[in-house]
């Protein structure tokens, strides 16, 4: 397809990209679709479907994070505690502020 580009109007262009954005997402669906049936050929012979092979990957890939560990504990509640990361809780600025350091409030 040899198109003259010069001599098309603007509205002719946009048109013309508008074909050629459209081919290309056909393009590339068709090529998923090949790839994930290949996939799906590959693990059928193997005596799997490929959604036994991807659930496990997303279950076994998902790790939990365990946060950091307390450093310190309010004196007035213990329940309240900070790990020294982030921002300071309220209680650590007020007990900052009335004098206290962070030592008080060691685990």
């Amino acid at each position: 397809m040899d198109a003259d580009l010069e001599t098309m109007d603007l509205k002719q262009l946009r048109e013309l990209r508008g074909q050629v954005d459209r081919a290309i997402a056909n393009y590339e669906d068709r090529r998923k679709r090949d790839a994930r049936a290949a996939a799906e050929e590959a693990a059928r012979q193997h005596g799997f479907s490929l959604s036994d092979l991807t659930a496990e990957r997303a279950t076994r890939g998902a790790r939990k994070s365990s946060g950091a560990e307390a450093k310190y504990a309010n004196p007035q509640d213990a329940s309240q505690t900070w790990s020294g990361r982030g921002r300071r809780p309220r209680w650590v600025s007020e007990m900052l502020e009335n004098g206290g350091n962070l030592q008080d409030a060691a685990v």
